[in-house]
């Protein structure tokens, strides 16, 4: 018999590793069970992390003191920042990883955790008293007691993987399914769908012809994910990019009468913007290519993830087909690509802390909660390992609001809109991309973090720190002025118009194609002012200063929409009552049970005179 934990998380993979080291770090004794020890941090899909709001999250993570932004640094091989053509809300960080290296990482950064404890085994049933869970039971027979349990079972609940006209039980490629769990959330009354997704072939580096295909090159100057001291990735290895065409379509179309996506073998909702190769030339029909990547799966192996094909078309299928593609004439296949089913939960279940309004002390995170991505998965596991944690310890849960973090936004997404189709997170998605920059996440978070015990003293002091040199910097190039001579040469180099007498440093550094290295160009005395400032901080007095006037726009309309947030509903209010409503806005606020104003005026279906109903009711 196990001892009683804090914790136990159920499942490894981003969700679970997220939410085992911060309930952990938080001082709760915490068990992490997985099915297979040796899949701890498993990258399923691709060897990536990161990209557009992807790497704004995987930044916010970091700054809150979780460990995925440590884990893609150290086992990066290429870095990118996306989007550098546009403004800085939508810069996004992008690293290439070594699969392996990866999950080496990440256990070895568990396994640092003196607070974290590990069990193999298959966790079958949940165990309750009343509307309390009181732990988990496993396949061998084993009762683990605990005060909170956080489930983070990925694609594996009653898995089903479809390769053209084969279905078979399995979590991933080679892994069975995970069963029980659902049955027993059905009987706790639990509301439960299906979802899909898929996965592309995998093959051999060696077969393939580089020379036919695009390279796609890391940065020049790379950057890294943590504001920790991890180390910058010095050597890169690139990706390539190339293209299939009509007699690829060709073939793939042939295959159609046996893919489950088009015979009903599959009737879940897939990932919209990921779509299978044979979605793509359906939906598309009218392109004659689509492109393709083709990103090496680490440092030390010639396995390559072939992205852009997911499939789950026959085996036979997919080898021909690729075989058409520049560069894959001789392609060997490692393993096909294949789609898989899986039980999620519509999140509308939850409370905002990711604990389920149903059963006290039980949190759900990652894909049982619908939503699709690393990333996604790794931030929900980060904070519903926080509040598990902070709930066995008898603490008030910690909640990220839409104007706090991409974070926020993605649970409340999903608690106040629920999902019928995986989710993924855009910058679209959020309202003050302004304020949820990547660059600041650091001083947007780790005071929280800090506050809660997530991050020490030292690496506070450090962001304060930064905070402070900024402030510094943006005072001196307010104060510090540049003459026609110092400043015109630099400013024709750039087409920006010539000024005609001494003007500050700031007013110079708000034209749009004039960067902080340009005032370095024009002034010695800003030059010698910077010869001990960080990197970093030129960059946020520049972005700070350029876009001074959006960002404070924008904190002005988040800080009056935060009062809606103040503004509670009774968890006890029965809508029905107030005549007022609407029919649609008492069927959607009964089913969902905002918890305030805020979250109200989120739900599809309620109108502002709804708002304004329950506002009179509750005496605004």
């Amino acid at each position: 018999m196990l001892k009683e934990y804090d914790v136990v998380v159920v499942g490894a993979g981003h969700a679970g590793c997220e939410a085992a080291n911060a309930a952990a770090k938080l001082g709760a004794s915490t068990l992490l069970v997985t099915m297979n020890m040796n899949t701890i941090a498993q990258m399923s899909c691709n060897p990536a992390m990161g990209g557009v709001a992807k790497g704004q999250i995987l930044r916010e993570i970091d700054a809150l003191g979780g460990g995925s932004a440590i884990v893609a640094d150290k086992s990066a091989i290429q870095f990118r920042m996306l989007n550098m053509s546009k403004g800085p809300a939508m810069w996004s960080p992008r690293t290439q990883n070594d699969r392996m290296r990866f999950a080496e990482e990440w256990r070895l950064l568990l396994e640092r955790n003196s607070n974290v404890d590990f069990w193999q085994d298959m966790v079958t049933g949940l165990l309750t008293e009343g509307n309390k869970i009181v732990g988990v039971k496993t396949g061998i027979g084993i009762d683990i007691k605990a005060k909170s349990v956080v489930i983070t079972s990925g694609t594996f609940l009653n898995g089903t993987i479809h390769l053209g006209d084969k279905q078979f039980g399995g979590g991933r490629a080679g892994e069975r399914a995970s069963t029980g769990i659902t049955a027993d959330l059905i009987d706790l009354g639990f509301e439960s769908g299906r979802m899909k997704t898929g996965t592309p072939p995998r093959v051999d580096g060696r077969s393939l012809d580089y020379s036919v295909m695009e390279l796609q090159p890391g940065d020049d100057d790379p950057q890294k994910f943590s504001f920790t001291n991890t180390e910058i990735a010095s050597d890169q290895r690139p990706c390539h990019i190339t293209y299939t065409n009509p007699e690829t379509h060709s073939i793939l179309e042939s295959g159609f009468d046996r893919s489950p996506m088009f015979n009903g073998a599959i009737e879940s909702a897939g990932p919209r913007y990921c779509p299978s190769i044979e979605e793509k030339i359906s939906r598309f029909a009218e392109r004659e290519r689509h492109q393709v990547f083709v990103e090496p799966e680490g440092w030390n192996t010639v396995e390559i993830y072939v992205n852009g094909f997911s499939t789950s078309l026959p085996e036979e299928i997919q080898l021909r087909a690729m075989r058409t593609i520049p560069g894959f004439a001789d392609v060997k296949m490692f393993r096909p690509g294949y789609a898989i089913e899986y039980d999620y939960f519509p999140p509308i279940q939850l409370k905002h802390s990711l604990e389920t309004k149903k059963v006290n002390g039980l949190f759900f995170a990652g894909q049982i909660n619908g939503t699709t991505g690393y990333e996604e998965a790794g931030c929900q596991g980060l904070m519903a390992g926080i509040n598990a944690g902070r709930k066995a310890l008898d603490k008030e849960p910690i909640i990220l609001n839409r104007s706090d973090a991409y974070i926020g936004v993605l649970i409340d997404d999903l608690i106040t809109k629920g999902t019928k189709e995986p989710y993924r997170m855009f910058t679209s998605r959020a309202e003050y991309r302004i304020l949820l920059r990547q660059d600041n996440a650091d001083q947007r978070l780790s005071p929280i973090g800090h506050a809660i015990g997530m991050i020490d003293d030292e690496r506070m002091k450090l962001v304060n720190s930064k905070i402070e040199a900024t402030k510094h910097l943006k005072k001196f190039l307010r104060k510090q002025g540049v003459t026609p001579d110092e400043a015109n040469h630099q400013l024709a180099e750039k087409n920006s118009s010539p000024i005609k007498q001494q003007v500050k440093l700031t007013q110079l550094i708000i034209r749009p194609n004039v960067t902080m290295n340009d005032l370095l160009a024009m002034s010695s005395e800003l030059r010698d002012y910077i010869t001990t400032v960080d990197e970093a901080v030129l960059e946020q007095a520049e972005i700070q200063l350029k876009y001074e006037g959006y960002i404070s726009r924008e904190q002005d309309v988040a800080d009056k929409l935060s009062r809606l947030e103040d503004v509670k509903i009774p968890g006890d209010m029965v809508f029905d009552k107030l005549e007022s409503l609407s029919s649609e806005a008492v069927e959607k606020l009964s089913e969902i049970r905002p918890a305030n104003i805020g979250q109200a005026s989120r739900i599809s279906g309620v109108s502002p005179s709804d708002i304004n109903v329950l506002l009179i009711y509750l005496g605004r």
